[in-house]
């Protein structure tokens, strides 16, 4: 779990909140209902997931009860990785 949440903690810095400080990223940081994520960038969010993972996420799970913090992007991977 800890690799999952450290490469989408490390992406999600990287893509869509450069210079900003790792601290101020926690796994309960609001992303799309904080405004870090709009729908561009949550499609381009979901593709890395995809490709990094090796998952398929759905269309009805990529909202803000899977992808709104870091936390809950771990725990949709997880769930995804234990069923395939």
């Amino acid at each position: 779990m800890d690799d999952i949440r450290k490469t989408v903690h490390e992406y999600i810095l990287n893509e869509f909140l450069p210079g900003e400080s790792p601290d101020e990223l926690t796994d309960d940081t609001p992303l799309i209902t904080g405004g870090v994520l709009d729908s561009i960038s949550t499609l381009k969010l979901v593709a890395f997931l995809e490709d990094r993972f090796g998952v398929t996420v759905e269309a009805h799970e990529a909202g803000v009860e899977n992808l709104d913090s870091v936390g809950l992007i771990t725990r949709l991977i997880q769930g995804k990785k234990r069923a395939a």
